[in-house]
């Protein structure tokens, strides 16, 4: 056995695809403590700085005193606190519909919410650049499965002219693609999806707590009712500094998530003390809305600047915001360019994107400062031509 793993591991790294973990030894920020050196870093999902933030911080501490520190058991048998029922009508407010579910983490919202609305004769469409969670999803739910190009509304289009009569119809994407930082056309996906009389559903990871007025997120951006987009999914760990994930929409469609989502049936609950800290998140998106302006400046002020020094951005108008390098090993050389300079730039590989599509994913955050922009910038800037001059040559 462990001769037939160990050619497999090999392959990875001659591929420039193995990945290896660092060890965080202070709380998330813009600077960092990872294997013992401080770090300038831009590669957390922490979009609006508050996974350390003194209100989530107390909220946690006051509810772990209070109702300690484990679920104990799934939330249809002994585990779901009032806190956990308090944060469902919280994100059901913010989201504008009528209830959402809490689930332990947004891969196990995506697996539960597919598998549990669709099966054998059913038919499910997404985008190919879809988040690996909607993927097996798909896989796993038993429909017939279909992939069509990214954002092309004209091949989704073809795709749902030709489906059989019989059956659901789901059409599924991220909201915001979180290894491209480009947005779903929501509007349109919900255009196609009444006239081929199918459901939506979108996963915003990535863009609920960031986007929007209030920070309801992609929905609210581009102005879509639950009517329009039925099926919305949202994740705590990134936009509000906490941990899990929800799904929101029509009292049918929650009471049919408890019924038969596996994921949610058969999995403890999170603890009270991160339901009571993620409500403190939520309170944050309204008294601390400056956070959500300051990362769309500091989003302008990077692709400004990026342009300027003619740098390889990819169209973008999200936190995420990738440079396209191509190969992979340049990729990782540049990376590990930028950590030994004291910057932390995540390089994405195959298989997370395409063969050919290699890329620094650099990721903003309110709690970077216009001066961490230079810096990295500058920084970057000489690692480039210093790697990139290396393999012209």
């Amino acid at each position: 056995m462990n001769e037939v793993l160990q050619r497999r591991l090999t392959a990875r790294r001659e591929q420039s695809r193995y990945r290896s973990r660092r060890v965080l030894e202070s709380a998330q920020g813009a600077r960092l403590r990872v294997d013992g050196r401080e770090m300038l870093q831009f590669c957390s999902n922490d979009y609006l700085g508050l996974a350390n933030h003194p209100k989530l911080v107390a909220a946690m501490q006051g509810a772990v005193a209070e109702m300690g520190v484990g679920g104990g058991a799934s939330h249809l048998v002994c585990g779901h606190s009032a806190l956990h029922h308090q944060l469902e009508e919280r994100l059901a407010k913010i989201t504008g519909r009528e209830r959402a579910l809490l689930f332990s983490t947004g891969y196990m919202a995506n697996l539960g919410t597919v598998t549990a609305l669709l099966g054998k004769g059913d038919h499910i469409l997404e985008d190919r650049l879809n988040h690996a969670s909607l993927l097996d999803a798909g896989l796993l739910s038993g429909a017939r499965f279909q992939r069509f190009q990214h954002n092309d509304m004209a091949d989704l289009e073809r795709r749902l002219q030709k489906l059989p009569v019989e059956g659901n119809r789901l059409i599924v994407v991220d909201a915001v693609f979180s290894m491209d930082g480009d947005m779903a056309p929501l509007a349109e996906l919900a255009a196609l999806a009444q006239k081929y009389d199918a459901w939506l559903m979108a996963d915003d990871a990535h863009g609920f707590g960031v986007l929007g007025e209030s920070g309801a997120g992609s929905a609210e951006f581009f102005g879509l009712d639950q009517q329009q987009l039925p099926v919305l999914m949202g994740t705590l760990g990134k936009g509000l500094g906490s941990f899990g994930a929800f799904v929101a929409g029509s009292d049918e469609l929650i009471e049919t998530l408890i019924q038969f989502a596996r994921p949610y049936i058969y999995t403890t609950a999170m603890p009270p003390a991160v339901a009571a800290a993620t409500i403190a998140g939520c309170d944050l998106l309204a008294d601390e809305s400056w956070r959500r302006r300051h990362l769309q400046d500091l989003i302008a002020y990077f692709r400004q600047r990026a342009e300027s020094l003619n740098l390889p951005l990819m169209p973008s108008p999200t936190a995420i915001q990738p440079l396209l390098i191509g190969d992979e090993q340049t990729a990782m050389a540049i990376s590990a360019q930028l950590e030994a300079r004291g910057i932390l730039v995540s390089a994405i590989r195959p298989p997370t994107v395409p063969v050919g599509s290699s890329r620094l994913r650099i990721t903003l955050s309110a709690s970077h400062s216009q001066a961490d922009v230079d810096e990295l910038l500058t920084v970057l800037s000489d690692v480039l031509a210093e790697v990139l001059g290396a393999v012209d040559c």
